[in-house]
C-alpha cells in the first residue's frame, strides 16, 4: 500500500501548480524593476496600517516599512507602491532576497504539509535533512559538531547552547563574553548582551565577565590585554565559567572583526581551564568565504558549540556529541514553521554546493563589489565617510565621524531615497549593510551607491 503523503507530492496537479506559481511570481515580480517614491492613491491605506501598529506596539516601527507582499531579488515593493533595495535583509534573515523561485517552491511544498508548525513530539523528514545538512556544513574542515538541535529563534539557539554548557561543567555557575556582544533578547541573553538599555528594569540572571574585543590597530597588544583580563576571570572565580560565548565578527557592536591568533590565544586560556568554547554565528553565518565564519579563522578544531540562525531560516545549536544533555534540558514545542523547514532545506542545499562561498564564490564576489564601491566613494568624500569596515558580507562604514544623531538620521534619509540600511555600534555609530548574497547583482549594487552617495551629499546639507 503506498503512503498517501508521498502521493500527494508525486501528484502532477501539485506540480502544474507550484509551476503556475512560480511563473506568476516571477510575471509580477519583473514588473519591479528599479527604486521609485511612494504613489498618492495608496498612501491613506498605507499611514493607516502605520498608525495601527503603532498603536498596539505602544511605539512606531522604526523604518515605515510594511511590504505589499512582493519583491524582485535585491527590491522590494511596499504597501505605499515604493520600491527600495533591501540592503539590510531583515538584519541578516533575507540572504536569498525577495521572491526568489526556489523559496515559493519550498513555499508550496510546506503549504500542502498537514499542519503549519513543526515540533519535538511530532516532526516530518525535512527537519532531520535540515540538521544533516547544517552538520555537514559545520564539519566540513574537521570540526567535531555531530549533534544538531532546531530551534525558532537564535535567542532560544543561543540559550540552549548555555544550558548544555552549564550542565556539562556543573556547578559552574558562570559565563565570559566579549565587550559589546549581543546574544540575544530574552531574559537570560539580555543579561548576557552588553548593553544596559537591553536590561534595563530587568533582574540579574547570568553572571557575566566581559573580555575586551580584539582591536586591529594593536593587533599584539590587544590580545594580550585580552588574555590578562581573561586569565584575572579565570583566577578571581576559579572553575566557576561553564563556557565562553564569542562572536567573532561583532554584530550590533559595530561589525568589528577578530584574527585568527586573537582566538587562539583565549582559546588556549579557556582549554586549559576546562571552559567550553562556544561560537555564536547567529549573523555571521552565510556571510564570509565559508558557510561558518569559524571556518575562515581555521577554529574548526576548537569549537565545542555553535548557534546558528538568521540566514538558515530555521536556527539551531550544534554541539560535540560528549556534550549531549540529559533527557529534559533542551526541548520546545515548536522547533520552527513548517514553512521555515522547507525553506532552510533549500537554502542549505545551495550551500552544499559549489558557486556561492569560496575565495572566488558569489558571496565573496558581491561583498568585495559593494565594499569597492564604497571605497571609491569614500576616497571622493573623506569628510563624509570613512570605511568601508566589516567582515565578508557584513559590511559597514562610518559616516559624519560616528555621531549618533547624524547616523541615524542618515539611516532614516537613506531609507526614504530608497536603500535600507541599519545602524551598528556606538561611539563611533556605523551604517551597516546585509546585503542578499544570493540574489543582489552588480546593477543593484552600483543603484544602491549612487543613491548612498547623493543622500551622504544631501543629508550634510540639511
Amino acid at each position: 500500500m503506498s503512503i498517501q503523503g508521498d502521493a500527494l507530492r508525486q501528484d502532477p496537479r501539485v506540480a502544474e501548480a507550484k509551476k503556475l506559481l512560480q511563473d506568476a511570481v516571477a510575471e509580477h515580480a519583473a514588473a519591479i524593476t528599479s527604486v521609485r517614491p511612494a504613489q498618492s492613491e495608496h498612501t491613506g491605506d498605507y499611514d493607516a496600517v502605520l498608525k495601527a501598529f503603532a498603536d498596539v506596539r505602544g511605539a512606531p516601527l522604526f523604518y515605515p516599512y510594511v511590504s505589499s507582499g512582493l519583491g524582485n531579488g535585491a527590491l522590494i515593493e511596499l504597501m505605499d507602491g515604493s520600491v527600495k533595495y533591501d540592503f539590510i535583509s531583515g538584519i541578516g534573515v533575507h540572504g536569498w532576497g525577495h521572491s526568489h523561485p526556489d523559496l515559493v517552491a519550498s513555499g508550496v511544498d510546506a503549504a500542502i504539509s498537514d499542519t503549519v508548525m513543526q515540533g519535538n513530539l511530532q516532526q516530518i523528514p525535512e527537519a532531520q535533512e535540515v540538521q544533516s545538512l547544517l552538520i555537514q556544513l559545520a564539519n566540513a574542515n574537521g570540526a567535531n559538531l555531530d549533534r544538531c538541535f532546531l530551534t525558532s529563534s537564535g535567542a532560544m539557539a543561543n540559550e540552549n547552547a548555555f544550558k548544555i554548557a552549564y550542565q556539562s561543567r556543573f556547578p559552574a555557575s558562570r559565563v565570559l563574553a566579549f565587550k559589546k556582544c549581543f546574544a540575544g533578547r530574552t531574559l537570560a541573553m539580555a543579561q548576557v548582551t552588553d548593553k544596559a538599555a537591553n536590561r534595563d528594569g530587568l533582574p540579574t540572571t547570568i553572571a557575566v565577565d566581559y573580555v575586551p574585543f580584539f582591536d586591529a590597530k594593536d593587533p599584539q597588544g590587544s590580545t594580550e590585554r585580552a588574555v590578562k583580563v581573561l586569565q584575572m576571570h579565570i583566577n578571581r572565580y576559579p572553575k566557576q565559567h561553564a563556557s565562553m560565548v564569542m562572536e567573532l565578527i561583532q554584530g550590533e557592536g559595530g561589525y568589528y572583526s577578530g584574527s585568527t591568533d586573537f582566538f587562539k590565544a583565549l582559546i588556549q586560556v579557556l582549554k586549559d581551564n576546562n571552559i567550553l568554547v562556544h561560537i555564536d554565528e547567529i549573523q555571521t553565518f552565510g556571510r564570509s568565504d565559508h558557510a561558518f565564519a569559524f571556518q575562515h579563522f581555521g577554529l574548526d578544531a576548537d569549537v565545542d558549540m555553535v548557534s546558528v540562525g538568521k540566514m538558515s531560516q530555521v536556527c539551531a545549536t550544534l554541539y560535540k556529541p560528549d556534550l549531549q544533555p540529559r533527557a529534559g534540558l533542551i526541548s520546545q514545542t515548536f522547533t520552527s514553521s513548517t514553512s521555515a523547514i522547507f525553506a532552510a532545506k533549500s537554502i542549505l542545499t545551495t550551500m552544499t554546493e559549489p558557486g556561492l562561498f569560496g575565495t572566488d564564490g558569489r558571496a565573496a564576489k558581491m561583498s568585495q563589489y559593494f565594499r569597492d564601491g564604497l571605497a571609491k566613494l569614500a576616497e571622493q568624500e573623506p569628510d563624509l565617510v570613512a570605511g568601508p569596515f566589516g567582515f565578508g558580507a557584513m559590511v559597514v562604514f562610518t559616516p559624519f565621524k560616528g555621531e549618533k544623531d547624524k547616523a541615524v538620521q542618515f539611516s532614516k534619509d537613506l531609507y526614504n531615497a530608497g536603500v535600507l540600511s541599519f545602524i551598528a555600534g556606538t561611539n563611533p555609530t556605523r551604517i551597516r549593510f546585509l546585503i542578499p548574497i544570493a540574489a543582489v547583482t552588480e546593477a543593484d549594487i552600483d543603484g544602491a551607491l549612487a543613491i548612498i552617495r547623493d543622500t551622504l551629499r544631501s543629508t550634510v546639507k540639511a
